[in-house]
């Protein structure tokens, strides 16, 4: 336990008291315990965080100039950090990429607790029965709707960025999604092994859409979206109008919290239960061994240890961690071979960072310097747009 020390100049305890001040104007909860106009901001030593921790995961982001766009950490149902890099500004939408999986994942869920659909054991080919498939032989069949919640169906899609997005190509340039997905040949039979594939999730987007009579979208917004709060959010659809599921989603880093905080409180926003809990529990525990990560769910993936996240390409990521009641979400740019900077800051940073369950006594001095840092970031500085669809421009210009 650290105590402040006397020799702190007037002006940094000056400084202090109204960083904490301004911490302490957050929006409250409201009556029924959930944020009632944006998260409640809090200093991280109120909820048991060493922010020094937290500082030195800034001082090495931008001394090594990790290509991260924001840290959202939000702790005890308070935001305990908030930054963003230039030049990523607050309160803009952020390509969630396939962090929107997941997010279909919870729409399946609340659609298969209103009835619409029955069992994650039926066969797939029986919920279009007016489609003639290609090679619908007994192993086709045999795909369930389980299988494409856990990336198992065993349908030859190439479409990751393994195959650097083949399938997916083609897809997205067929007159039908759906029958294109249908048709694919099997690799093997379905249940024998994980094979990531954007297709698969676009065919559970068009099941939300065929049993409901909304497309996933407007399902999203009525069902998870509104009760949520969560209004500005852009999502594309394929040209049969079925939102496509596996990815094109845009929203804000605020709002990405929300689905990582209704899901450690097992799909419970304040009173009302948006999502199912026995969804969320079985959503998020492993169901095979998988790729990125240690194993994969119901569309998430579940890390070593005890935590789960939503994880899309360039580096974004919603990590919940239950044991420490605690909800990180990164945006990023990154290539590939620092994909995973993100999780090695959480398991190096942030996770160590909680150090107690309750308070923790207030560190000026640390205060002091997270301000600095949190402004260091979001300051305008020479910046190489790093890929070709980005540009090429410096010093801040856009592509």
């Amino acid at each position: 336990m650290r105590s402040t020390s006397s020799s702190i100049p007037a002006a940094w305890i000056f400084i202090f008291i109204l960083f904490i001040f301004c911490l302490s104007t957050g929006a409250g909860f409201g009556s029924d315990g959930i944020p009632a106009s944006g998260w409640p901001v809090s200093s991280p030593e109120a909820q048991g965080l060493d922010s020094e921790k937290l500082n030195d995961m800034l001082t090495e982001t931008l001394r090594k100039k990790y290509h991260l766009d924001s840290v959202t950490i939000i702790r005890n149902g308070h935001m305990v950090l908030d930054v963003y890099f230039y030049p990523f500004k607050k309160n803009a939408k952020h390509i969630i990429h396939s962090c929107t999986k997941s997010i279909t994942s919870a729409a399946f869920g609340i659609a298969m607790d209103r009835g619409y659909i029955k069992d994650l054991d039926q066969p797939v080919y029986q919920i279009f029965p007016e489609r003639e498939i290609a090679g619908l032989d007994d192993a086709k069949k045999a795909i369930t709707l389980k299988h494409l919640l856990t990336m198992t169906s065993g349908l030859q899609t190439d479409d990751s960025y393994i195959y650097r997005w083949r399938g997916l190509n083609e897809m997205v340039q067929a007159d039908d999604w759906v029958q294109f997905v249908l048709d694919r040949p099997m690799a093997e039979h379905p249940g024998t092994r994980f094979e990531y594939s954007n297709c698969v999730t676009f065919l559970l987007s068009a099941i939300i859409q065929k049993t409901t009579g909304m497309n996933t979208f407007e399902f999203m917004q009525k069902y998870l979206f509104g009760p949520l709060d969560v209004s500005d959010v852009k999502w594309e659809s394929s040209p049969n109008g079925i939102s496509v599921g596996y990815g094109a989603m845009s929203m804000m880093p605020h709002d990405m919290a929300k689905i990582g905080w209704l899901y450690l409180n097992n799909g419970r926003w304040g009173d009302r239960q948006l999502v199912p809990e026995k969804w969320v529990t079985d959503s998020t525990r492993k169901h095979i061994n998988a790729t990125l990560f240690e194993g994969y769910g119901y569309q998430w993936w579940v890390t070593p240890g005890k935590c789960y996240a939503a994880v899309g390409y360039s580096g974004q990521f919603i990590f919940v961690v239950p044991d420490k009641n605690m909800v990180a979400v990164f945006t990023s740019v990154l290539d590939q071979v620092d994909f995973f900077i993100p999780d090695e800051l959480l398991n190096r940073y942030v996770i160590p960072a909680v150090v107690d369950d309750n308070s923790l006594p207030e560190n000026a001095r640390q205060a002091v310097r997270l301000k600095g840092l949190i402004d260091k970031c979001g300051e305008s500085r020479p910046y190489v747009w790093h890929t070709q669809a980005e540009g090429v421009a410096v010093d801040g210009g856009g592509p």
